[in-house]
C-alpha cells in the first residue's frame, strides 16, 4: 500500500453540497434546549453551544457523500478506492490543522493484512457414519458458507461432526456446553446467540460477547476443534441469510496469524434448513437438540455425520491503515492522556451483483460515521481553546472483517491504555431525522453514563439502553477492541422514536433497512437523508468528548463489569 499514499484530492469537499443546514435541529446542543432550570451537568455552557453549532448537517454531509460515491468502488481495505478513502481522510486531517499521530510522522499507522479468497467447489458433501450411503450435498453459498481458519493455500478436512450447543464456556454463569467432551480434530456445530429461554440464564434476552460469532470460533480453536458451524436465523442473528453471504462469502481479510495461535481450518454458518437437513442425515431432530441447549447440564452429541472438504485459497499479503490526527491537549501533563474518537472507513468493496449493481457503497454503514468523525474534528481544530487532555481522530480500517483496525491500534496503542480515557465510536448514523430518545449501547457499565444522561437531558431527550440488546451491537463495533485493553466507551444510537412520527415508526425504519439495504449494494448516499438526528447524535459526542477530555479525573468502569478487572498500564 506504500506506493498507493500519494493520490492528490481537494482539500475541501464543501463544493460537492449536502443537506440543507440553515437552522439547529430541535433539541441540539447549540440551540435553546438546555435554557430551562436542570442540574449543573445538564446546563450547557456558552462555550460548549458554541462548540456545537459548528456540527451541521453539511458538515457531516460532504465528506460522507464523497466516502460513499462509486468512485471509491467500495472502500475495501488495499484496494484502490480503500487507499482513497483513506488518503482523502489524511487530506481532511491536514487542512483541520490536527498533528500527525500515525507511523513516523504520517497521518497512517500501517495495518498488515493478509487477504483470503477460499475457492470451495459446490455442493459441499456431508455423509451419514451409520449408512455410509447416505449423503447429502448443500450449496454454496445458497445453503453453506465456507471461510478458511488458516491462512494457506490449501485446506483439506474429513471430520465428524458434534453438536455442541451454544458452544460457550462461561464459569460465572456456571455454563460449559463442552464438558470433558474432547472435539478436538471435529467439526463443532452451534446455535447462534446465548441461551435466552430462561431471563435467569446470562442476561436474558441481551445478547453477551458469548453469543457473538467470533466468541464461537475462538472458543472451538481453542478446545482444538477443526471447524465450526454456526446455525443461522435471522432471529437469533439479527439479519437475514444474504447479509451472511454478501459479508462471507468472497475475499476475507486477517490480521497476520500469530505463532502458535490456536485457529480452525475451516469457519463455517449454514442456514437454519440446511442445519435440519445435516441433523437429519443422523438422525437427530434439531428442534429437540436446539432445547437440550438450553440447560445447563447439557452434553455435547455426536451427530453420526462426517464432512469430507477440501479447498484452496487464494491468498495477497497487503497494507490498508488506520488514519490517525491528533489535537494536542494544553494541560502539561493531562496532555498526556488522550480521549479518542472512532469510526471505520472500510467496507466491502465490490461483490456479487444485486439489481444491476456490484459497488457495496456503505453510505450509512459506515461514510456516515467517517464525515461525522471529519465533522466532529473539524469543530474540535476551530475551537477558540483546546481542552485539556489530547484528542485522537481514528478513522479506523477493516471493522467489516472483524473490528481489525481497532484490535491493531489497540495492540499498538499511541498512547498506552491507562491514558486513554474514553473510545467514542461512530458507526452507522441517524438518516432518519430528530428523535426523542437516545439509545446508550453500554449504558450501565462505567461512569460515562453520567456524562452521556446530563446531554441527553440537555437536549431533551430521554436515555435507555441498548434499543435492540438481542442483537449484541456493543460486541460488534469498534468500542468492542478499546474494552479489551480496558478502556471504556460511549456508542450512541438516537431513538427509536422519532420526533413527530408515530410510535413504532423507528423500530420499523431500522428494521427495514437491515431487511434491504445493510450490506448491499443500495446502501448509497441519500440527499433526502433527514441528518437532523445525526446532528443531534454528534453535537452530544462533540460536548461529551470535551467534557471527558477537561476532566479531572479519567472515566471508569463499575464494579463487576466484565472490564473492569482489565489491566490498563500508563506507561
Amino acid at each position: 500500500m506504500r506506493a498507493h499514499f500519494s493520490i492528490a484530492l481537494p482539500l475541501s469537499l464543501g463544493i460537492l453540497g449536502g443537506c440543507s443546514s440553515a437552522a439547529p435541529a430541535p433539541g441540539t446542543l447549540s440551540s435553546a434546549a438546555a435554557t430551562s432550570p436542570a442540574p449543573s451537568q445538564a446546563e450547557i455552557s456558552t462555550e460548549e453551544k458554541t462548540l456545537a453549532s459548528r456540527i451541521t448537517a453539511d458538515s457531516i454531509a460532504a465528506p460522507t457523500r464523497f466516502l460513499a460515491d462509486d468512485k471509491l468502488e467500495g472502500r475495501a481495505p488495499g484496494s484502490r478506492g480503500g487507499q482513497l478513502a483513506v488518503e482523502y481522510l489524511a487530506s481532511e486531517f491536514r487542512r483541520l490543522g490536527l498533528q500527525p499521530g500515525g507511523d513516523g510522522g504520517t497521518y497512517f499507522q500501517r495495518v498488515p493484512l493478509v487477504a483470503i479468497t477460499p475457492e470451495v467447489k459446490s455442493p459441499v458433501t456431508f455423509s451419514s457414519l451409520a449408512k455410509k450411503e447416505n449423503t447429502l450435498s448443500l450449496a454454496s453459498p445458497n445453503d453453506l458458507v465456507v471461510m478458511s481458519g488458516v491462512q494457506e493455500t490449501q485446506v483439506r478436512m474429513n471430520a465428524e461432526l458434534v453438536f455442541a450447543g451454544y458452544g460457550i464456556v462461561a464459569p460465572e454463569y456456571q455454563w460449559d456446553d463442552y464438558k470433558d467432551v474432547d472435539v478436538r480434530g471435529k467439526v463443532v456445530v452451534v446455535m447462534n446467540n446465548d441461551p435466552s429461554s430462561d431471563p435467569a440464564l446470562f442476561e436474558g434476552k441481551r445478547r453477551l460477547w458469548y453469543g457473538r460469532w467470533d466468541y464461537k470460533y475462538l472458543q472451538a480453536a481453542k478446545k482444538g476443534a477443526a471447524g465450526v458451524i454456526i446455525v443461522h436465523t435471522t432471529e437469533s442473528a439479527g439479519y437475514p441469510w444474504q447479509v451472511v453471504v454478501t459479508s462471507n462469502a468472497l475475499e476475507k481479510f486477517e490480521l497476520p496469524a500469530a505463532k502458535g495461535e490456536p485457529r480452525l481450518l475451516a469457519k463455517m454458518w449454514a442456514t437454519e434448513d440446511a442445519s435440519r437437513r445435516i441433523a437429519a442425515l443422523g438422525g437427530e431432530n434439531l428442534d429437540a437438540l436446539r432445547q437440550a441447549a438450553e440447560r445447563r447440564d447439557f452434553r455435547p452429541r455426536a451427530l453420526n455425520v462426517k464432512l469430507d472438504l477440501a479447498f484452496s485459497n487464494k491468498r495477497r499479503d497487503i497494507e490498508s491503515a488506520n488514519v490517525l490526527g491528533v489535537l494536542p491537549g494544553r494541560d502539561p501533563e493531562l496532555s498526556h492522556d488522550a480521549v479518542i474518537y472512532t469510526a471505520h472507513h472500510d467496507h466491502l468493496g465490490i461483490g456479487a451483483p444485486r439489481n444491476g449493481d456490484s459497488i457495496y457503497n456503505g453510505a450509512v454503514d459506515n461514510a456516515s460515521g467517517s464525515g461525522t468523525l471529519v465533522a466532529i474534528a473539524g469543530a474540535f481544530a476551530r475551537a477558540e481553546s483546546k481542552p485539556r487532555r489530547s484528542i485522537v481522530f481514528a478513522a479506523v480500517t477493516a471493522e467489516e472483517q472483524g473490528l481489525l483496525g481497532s484490535q491493531w491500534y489497540c495492540e499498538h496503542p499511541t498512547f498506552p491504555p491507562g491514558r486513554i480515557a474514553a473510545d467514542l465510536n461512530m458507526d452507522s448514523m441517524n438518516i432518519f431525522g430528530p428523535t426523542r430518545d437516545l439509545g446508550f449501547v453500554g449504558l450501565g457499565k462505567s461512569s460515562l453514563d453520567d456524562v452521556v444522561s446530563a446531554l441527553a437531558k440537555a437536549q431533551g431527550r430521554s436515555l435507555h439502553g441498548d434499543s435492540f440488546p438481542d442483537r449484541g451491537s456493543f460486541y460488534r463495533s469498534d468500542q468492542f477492541s478499546f474494552a479489551k485493553i480496558g478502556v471504556p466507551s460511549i456508542y450512541i444510537k438516537g431513538g427509536p422514536e422519532y420526533v413527530g412520527r408515530p410510535p413504532g415508526w423507528g423500530k420499523e425504519q431500522q428494521q427495514s433497512f437491515e431487511r434491504t439495504h445493510y450490506h448491499q449494494p443500495s446502501d448509497e448516499f441519500d440527499p433526502n437523508w433527514d441528518l437532523r438526528g445525526a446532528v443531534e447524535d454528534a453535537q452530544l459526542l462533540l460536548v461529551a468528548g470535551w467534557r471527558i477530555a477537561n476532566a479531572p479525573e479519567l472515566p471508569s468502569w463499575k464494579k463487576g463489569d466484565e472490564f473492569a478487572n482489565v489491566p490498563r498500564p500508563r506507561q
